[in-house]
């Protein structure tokens, strides 16, 4: 049940209430309202708590949507009508923003739309991808087919960006775990040092013990001006980022510094194939398959090359010899969609293109962790002879001046 708040007259004595119903749509809740003898003027979802965490447990994620997709395909190639799948969809969701969006596209399908509309009013839910399967799916008359087919390319998509990810996190730790104890060494146990040899006369202390002393003392007394540097400084390169001028260095240095350049170029090119062979096979037609394609590829070079190549298409050429040549795209895709065209499987050959890139990425992915953790224990045995030469030579000095003195 969805809570509602609405605003309605009551007709006896001309008055307007707010108050607040549980239903399952907006047309259930208009229902009730009315059954309370009220004439509803407003009628809109509650909404919940705009705090942090509220928004982050009740984020629509991916595993939702493929959930949502698979249930609603089974139901209607059972033989349910539209309406009463999702319905039952709806009673078997346990997100609670998904359910308010199937609430509503229920409303919108009951007053006529398709479903393709209906999904279409909610783009941060169902991407582009999603909407025009379905909307081709309705048109062929085989909209449980469709369904399935967005499914399945969302777990694939899903499942190369969880283990690209993966290979991330394993550096990101380290470096964070060696930043901090390399923090904690120099802050804490740095200075207990200089306090011993404080108390010798004529006593010096190693020129590298000097400067890490030196950057523990500037971070004693300036850190919250290192925190503030750092927190402007990652805000504006954030929303730097956001600018159309950032996401093309960012996706230009994706695509050409080692070592995951090859990772995120098989990577485009996984995405690219799959995605192209689920709107083929869903009848979509070229032109429409390659604008969506650039729309959710996720990189704007990749688009630009397919915005161009859609030009060339329209000017009678094949997409195979659009692409051919094109840095953004590895030689590969355009030959094995020449073989497609020449054929007429093109379905068969992007399909299998994303199968072949798909295992490529899961090879790199594994060669870069091999490549990435011995580079890391150096950079970590490196950190470590700075810390405890800067600590035992000291020692070792003063060792020697007893020694000496004897």
């Amino acid at each position: 049940m969805i809570t509602y708040q609405y605003t309605a007259r009551d007709p006896r004595t001309g008055n307007k209430i707010s108050a607040e119903v549980q239903a399952d749509s907006e047309r259930s809740a208009a229902r009730l309202i009315k059954d309370q003898g009220y004439a509803p003027i407003e009628i809109k979802v509650k909404q919940e708590s705009d705090g942090f965490a509220s928004k982050f447990k009740s984020r629509i994620r991916t595993k939702d949507r493929i959930i949502f997709a698979r249930q609603l395909s089974t139901l209607i190639n059972a033989g349910l009508p539209l309406v009463q799948s999702l319905r039952t969809v709806l009673s078997q969701t346990r997100n609670k923003p998904l359910k308010i969006v199937i609430s509503e596209v229920i409303t919108s399908v009951e007053a006529g739309q398709p479903l393709s509309i209906a999904l279409a009013q909610y783009p941060k839910v169902f991407g582009h991808v999603f909407v025009s399967l379905v909307a081709a799916g309705e048109a062929s008359g085989t909209l449980d087919d469709a369904l399935e087919r967005v499914a399945t390319q969302q777990e694939k998509d899903a499942e190369i960006v969880s283990k690209v990810r993966g290979a991330m996190i394993y550096p990101a730790i380290v470096l964070l775990v060696m930043g901090a104890v390399m923090t904690f060494m120099i802050v804490s146990v740095l200075p207990q040092v200089e306090g011993v040899y404080a108390g010798i006369p004529n006593a010096k202390l190693p020129f590298i013990t000097k400067a890490l002393l030196a950057v523990a003392k500037a971070f004693i007394k300036y850190w919250w001006v290192l925190l503030i540097v750092l927190g402007v400084i990652g805000f504006f390169s954030f929303r730097w980022l956001q600018t159309p001028a950032g996401k093309q260095v960012i996706d230009k240095a994706k695509m050409r510094l080692p070592p995951f350049n090859q990772l995120f170029m098989k990577l485009y090119m996984a995405r690219f194939a799959r995605i192209g062979t689920t709107l083929v096979a869903s009848g979509v037609p070229l032109i429409q398959m390659i604008e969506i394609t650039a729309e959710v590829v996720n990189n704007v070079h990749i688009a630009e090359s397919l915005k161009r190549a859609i030009e060339k298409v329209r000017g009678g050429k094949a997409l195979s010899s659009a692409i051919e040549g094109d840095p953004n795209f590895l030689d590969l895709v355009p030959n094995m969609l020449r073989i497609g065209e020449q054929s007429g499987a093109i379905q068969e050959m992007l399909g299998k293109t994303a199968e072949y890139y798909e295992k490529e990425v899961d090879t790199q992915i594994k060669s870069i962790s091999t490549l990435i953790e011995p580079l890391l224990m150096v950079c970590l045995g490196i950190v470590a002879f700075i810390i405890v030469a800067a600590i035992l030579l000291p020692i070792y000095q003063l060792s020697g001046q007893s020694i000496t003195s004897r």
